[in-house]
C-alpha cells in the first residue's frame, strides 16, 4: 500500500478527535486525523510526523495525518490501512500459503454485526475481522489502546460464526515495524482479553502481523506470535 504526495513536519497539538495542527515549512496547518483513537503516547508535541495532502478541493483540510515517528521507529495511524492491507495479503496468497483463496469481498454482514472481509478458503465459507494496532510495550503490539465494546462485540460474533460453520478469523495488523509478538491489552479491558481466550477455544483462528512500515508505503510482512493468557 503506497502514499502519495507525502511531506514531513511537526506535530503540535490535536485539539479534537478529528483534527491536529501540524508545522509544515514553518506555518501551522490543520490536518484530518486519519484515526479516532487516543494515540496519547505517539501524538505528542514536537514528534515528526508525515502528512498526505489530498487531491479533493472541496475537503475543508487540506492534508491527512498518516504517520508518526517515535524514537526512530515509523508508526501509520491511517485506520482505512488494516483492511486494505488484510486484502492484499489474501490476494497475495502469503496468508495461507498452499490453500485457494477466492471470492474476496469487503464488508460482509452477519447477525448483528459487519466484518471487514468474507472470502473461500479452498471451498469453505470464511470471515475475518480486522484491527489495527500501534501501541507498543517493549516491541509488543498490545491491542486496545482504549476500551471497545465493538471490538468486544466482534469476538463474540465471530465465535457464532464457527458454531454455524464458517471458518473464521480475527487478525491483528501491527503497523510498526519493530514488533516481534501481539498481546491482548488486559489491564486496559480485561473482557476483550478473556473473549479472545474464548474465541481461541472456540475454533477463531486469532493471528497477527508485523507490518513493514515507512511514511510512503505499508506492507504486511510477516506473522508474528498471539499471546493470550489464559486464567
Amino acid at each position: 500500500m503506497k502514499y502519495e504526495r507525502i511531506r514531513k513536519g511537526i506535530f503540535l497539538q490535536r485539539p479534537n478527535r478529528f483534527l491536529a495542527s501540524v508545522e509544515l515549512d514553518g506555518c501551522s496547518e490543520l490536518c484530518h486525523v486519519k484515526n479516532t483513537g487516543r494515540l496519547g503516547e505517539l501524538l505528542v508535541r514536537g514528534a515528526g510526523v508525515w502528512v498526505q495532502e489530498q487531491n479533493a478541493p472541496k475537503r475543508k483540510t487540506r492534508f491527512s495525518l498518516i504517520a508518526v515517528e517515535k524514537d526512530g521507529v515509523c508508526y501509520n495511524i491511517d485506520s482505512q490501512a488494516p483492511n486494505l492491507l488484510a486484502r492484499e495479503w489474501l490476494e497475495s496468497g502469503r496468508a495461507f500459503p498452499g490453500s485457494r483463496i477466492t471470492e474476496i469481498r469487503p464488508e460482509q454482514k452477519y447477525g448483528n454485526s459487519r466484518f471487514d472481509l468474507a472470502f473461500c478458503r479452498d471451498g469453505k465459507k470464511a470471515l475475518m475481522e480486522v484491527k489495527g494496532v500501534t501501541l507498543n510495550q517493549n516491541g509488543a503490539g498490545l491491542f486496545p489502546d482504549a476500551p471497545t465494546l465493538r471490538g468486544e462485540k466482534h469476538v463474540h460474533e465471530l465465535i457464532a460464526c464457527r458454531r454455524d460453520g464458517y471458518e473464521a478469523y480475527l487478525l491483528f495488523v501491527v503497523k510498526f515495524g519493530t514488533a516481534r509478538c501481539f498481546i491482548p491489552n488486559v489491564p486496559r479491558q480485561p473482557e476483550f482479553a478473556e473473549a479472545l481466550c474464548e474465541a481461541e477455544r472456540s475454533g477463531v483462528q486469532v493471528m497477527a502481523v508485523r507490518c513493514s512500515v515507512r511514511p510512503e508505503k505499508v506492507e504486511i510482512a510477516e506473522r508474528i506470535p498471539v499471546i493470550l493468557e489464559e486464567k
